[in-house]
């Protein structure tokens, strides 16, 4: 089929696409539709086909500039959770000096601790050849639908009996939902090795850890603001370790590109997260999973066209 937007690419990567791949990522990232997948398909969709061949190689500037994108959105949640963050680390440094978390705030301090420990030992062994290999825009879109599935498996684990039953031995909230500090420290661990399956282009890393907290008995707004609190150190220190190789010879001629880009990612991820905040207090993940199927559906057919 026809490119939809073809512009030709004087450089690796235009300001232009920069900017529009930013915006992108602060959105997708958040919305449980996977980031990784739709700057995977949205280069195909648009004609950039520079981009579109960067992606899959395993050497080019391509997973430094997709890791600024992702440092981007964090500084947006570092910023709108920042008041959360400082109790959270005052917490930590407490429970260094009690040698035991009493607070809710210091028991969620593990939690994350706990969490980010599958999710940054995956990341480091697996994060290179696995975006390599998905980087193609029909295993991208094959894995969003697969995205939009685990999403509707999420909800409908979440109604069962024995979840429900989970959240009102645990402690549950008015709407029914397990509190999110009840949860044990195994738990998280497990959520946090779920997150690593967003190596994969398409699949969500706030989805899959949203999904794993509902099936914990959580509610969809704790679901949501662990799976936010949980993404921004991790992604963050990817950065770090990211941050070598975009000053290297990968990031010749797009170091600029990539500032701009991280720019618009976390202004539009600040957005992003005040509105899904606010989303997730009554809606669930349904729309998301089916945008998920039918938009992966359209872009499997159009690239396999």
């Amino acid at each position: 089929m026809a490119s939809l937007i073809a512009i030709p690419l004087a450089s690796a990567i235009t300001y232009f696409q920069a900017i529009v791949l930013g915006f992108l990522q602060g959105v997708t990232e958040l919305f449980p539709i996977s980031s990784l997948g739709h700057t995977v398909l949205f280069p195909t969709l648009f004609g950039w086909n520079g981009l579109v061949k960067a992606q899959s190689e395993s050497e080019s500037f391509w997973l430094a500039f997709i890791v600024m994108l992702h440092v981007g959105s964090a500084l947006g949640l570092l910023v709108y959770y920042r008041r959360d963050w400082v109790e959270i680390v005052r917490a930590f440094f407490h429970t260094m000096s009690t040698r035991k978390a009493e607070t809710d705030t210091e028991r969620l301090a593990w939690l994350l601790i706990v969490a980010s420990i599958p999710a940054g030992i995956i990341g480091l062994a697996l994060e290179h050849p696995l975006r390599t290999l998905t980087a193609k825009p029909e295993v991208a879109a094959a894995f969003l639908m697969v995205n939009g599935l685990v999403l509707f498996a999420a909800e409908r684990f979440r109604r069962r009996a024995q979840v429900r039953e989970l959240a009102a031995r645990e402690g549950a909230k008015p709407d029914g939902g397990r509190e999110l500090e009840t949860m044990e420290y195994r738990e998280a661990f497990v959520i946090g090795a779920a997150q690593s399956t967003a190596l994969i282009a398409g699949i969500s890393r706030d989805g899959v850890t949203m999904g794993a907290g509902l099936a914990r008995g959580l509610d969809h707004s704790d679901s949501a603001r662990f799976a936010f609190l949980l993404a921004t150190p991790v992604i963050l220190a990817a950065g770090l370790v990211k941050l070598p190789e975009l000053l290297g010879h990968h990031g010749d001629g797009v170091r600029g590109q990539a500032l701009v880009a991280c720019v618009a990612a976390g202004v539009t991820a600040f957005f992003t997260v005040r509105f899904l905040v606010n989303y997730f207090k009554t809606k669930t993940l349904i729309p998301f999973a089916v945008y998920c199927l039918a938009f992966g559906a359209f872009m499997l057919v159009y690239t396999l066209a």
